[in-house]
């Protein structure tokens, strides 16, 4: 008959004299035939880890047999390989409901098989009574000392694991089973670097025969030597299976533990770290929609020097006049009114040591350009409507003579609003009409979008009426109420303290520029300093082009 496992071998044989003189007789366990039990670590069922598969019973003339099989844990993963590699040889029972005739085991129930230690241990023996009861029956952990058979087809091909056995070794059944190496190579590499981690310590079983009574108290496991401070200690691996989850993996729970039972240079036995990504994420503002915004919806000229004239004809003097008869014509009068922005350049600059790079295990150079272009694009756009926030004296600050920011470009071009809060009330409860009261003056193109702090805006969500509705479901609402197409929000630390947003339509403010100094991209090496240098710049001007085609709304002084 054939079954699916991985390794089969004797539970317990009938007629064995154990070493408390009892004997274990023919069908004493007859009744477990067919049952399915918990397969665990050398009996520690006390934790969910240490459960390592199932065992299926088969009472025979010579005792019960079973048939193992490992779950995909990684705890019955390593233990499957440890079997493999033939370090764990043995078998126990776990049986209770005992009942004896004299010194005989006449009957009892099978509650789990487990892998033990105890191969070297001849014949068989009762390792621990657990309970005794008036009524004769007993619980007992039984240890047989037979050793495990690899798995086979069928009954007619059991092939016993030796360290010797070349034929177990490479196909241990027939063609249809897999090799060692083939079940350390369907393991994953956390699960390989335990199994590397507990091999590394793997001794042979101890051959001396004046030990065995201290080695039946002591439980020893795979690691035992004369050395204790070399020693992880049966205890140790339990803890460590115990653990797994709590420390995230049977991997990094060896790891944490391997030090306290006198394992030296356990760092040798990590594996290379391994990163999520495939090069550096970058950390930058909460949010960057606002900079693809506004570097899509300015105006772009292919000169960068760029004039703008304009009549005012807003005053008296340039009305129509009515006309007496004889009475003298008055020419018109109105004021002509002109500005010109040059070019400035704005850069970026980086280096990096050859050595480094070198040694990166990615592509610098696109990371790099990529980075670059991402905090340039911001400083433009930053430039273009709030300006980039250095002081006038530094010397890395960006010409507003040149790029001039809509919040600070002369009241003809920009409205400015100054809001007073009343006591009592905040920002978000009279902005939105103050909002809507300067949108009057308002001659720009029409299209207009709200750069705002982010913050406020979700403030003026949260305003509710008296009976506790939210007055804005979504931002859309919240322009339309202020005047605008549209709101973006924009990072606070990007937004000047004293301004609370800048509204105007993107393809008022021009960006003048030649094609020769568009975005451009160098790189040069530095041979005295074996350093790799990257430049990126641009050079162009920006302004305004329309009067009264900007709403700023800041805090009064």
């Amino acid at each position: 008959m054939e079954y699916d496992y991985d390794f089969s071998g004797w539970a317990t044989k009938n007629d064995l004299k154990c070493s408390d003189g009892r004997t274990i007789r023919h069908n004493a366990f007859k009744d477990c035939d067919g049952l399915e039990v918990p397969l665990v670590w050398n009996h520690s069922h006390g934790e969910p880890e240490n459960v390592l598969g199932h065992a299926l019973l088969k009472n025979k003339d010579e005792g019960v047999y079973c048939y193992g099989k490992f779950n995909d844990t990684s705890s019955g993963q390593v233990a499957k390989v440890l079997v493999q590699h033939g370090d764990i040889k043995a078998l126990s029972i776990y049986a209770n409901q005992l009942k004896q005739v004299a010194s005989d085991v006449v009957h009892g129930v099978i509650r789990e098989v487990s892998l033990v230690h105890a191969g070297a241990n001849p014949g068989a023996f009762i390792d621990t009574i657990l309970t005794h009861s008036d009524n004769g029956e007993e619980e007992a952990i039984i240890y047989t000392g037979e050793d495990i058979y690899l798995s086979h087809s069928n009954d007619d091909k059991e092939i016993k694991y030796s360290k010797n056995n070349k034929e177990g070794d490479s196909k241990m059944a027939n063609d249809n089973e897999k090799t060692v190496q083939d079940v350390i190579d369907s393991m994953t590499e956390e699960q390989q670097n335990v199994l590397y981690a507990l091999l590394a310590r793997v001794i042979e079983e101890s051959n001396d025969e004046e030990d065995e009574e201290e080695d039946a108290e002591m439980k020893h496991n795979i690691f035992d030597n004369d050395n204790t401070n070399d020693t992880l200690i049966h205890d140790g691996l339990n803890e460590i299976l115990k653990n797994a989850k709590s420390y995230g993996s049977l991997k990094d729970s060896f790891m944490a533990h391997a030090t306290d039972y006198g394992i030296e240079n356990i760092e040798y036995l990590n594996s290379e770290e391994k990163d999520i990504y495939d090069r550096p994420q970058f950390i930058n503002n909460q949010s960057t929609g606002w900079i693809e915004t506004i570097m899509k919806g300015v105006h772009n000229t292919p000169f960068a020097k760029v004039r703008m004239q304009f009549a005012d004809i807003t005053e008296d003097e340039a009305r129509a006049k009515g006309y007496i008869k004889g009475k003298y014509k008055k020419e018109e009068v109105f004021k002509l009114l002109k500005r010109s922005v040059s070019p400035t350049t704005i850069y970026k600059k980086q280096k990096f040591d050859r050595d480094d790079l070198i040694d990166a295990d990615f592509d610098v150079i696109p990371w790099i350009k990529e980075e670059m272009s991402i905090k340039f694009d911001e400083e433009k756009a930053r430039a273009y409507i709030f300006g980039d926030g250095r002081s006038s004296s530094d010397e890395d600050k960006v010409d507003e003579a040149c790029i001039i920011p809509v919040i600070k470009d002369a009241d003809l071009y920009s409205i400015k609003v100054d809001i007073t809060i009343p006591a009592g009330k905040e920002i978000q409860d009279v902005i939105v009409d103050e909002a809507m009261i300067a949108m009057d003056d308002y001659q720009g193109s029409g299209n207009t979008i709200a750069f705002m702090d982010q913050k406020l805006v979700t403030k003026i969500r949260l305003l509710k009426d008296e009976f506790g509705h939210r007055l804005y479901k979504d931002d859309d609402e919240v322009a339309g109420a202020m005047g605008f197409k549209k709101i973006v929000r924009v990072p606070g630390n990007i937004i000047p303290a004293n301004i609370y947003g800048v509204a105007l339509d993107l393809a008022d403010y021009n960006v003048g520029q030649k094609n020769a100094g568009k975005k451009n991209f160098f790189d040069d090496f530095d041979i005295d300093y074996n350093q790799q240098k990257y430049l990126m710049e641009e050079r162009q001007s920006g302004c305004l082009t329309r009067p009264y085609s900007a709403v700023v709304l800041r805090k009064a002084e």
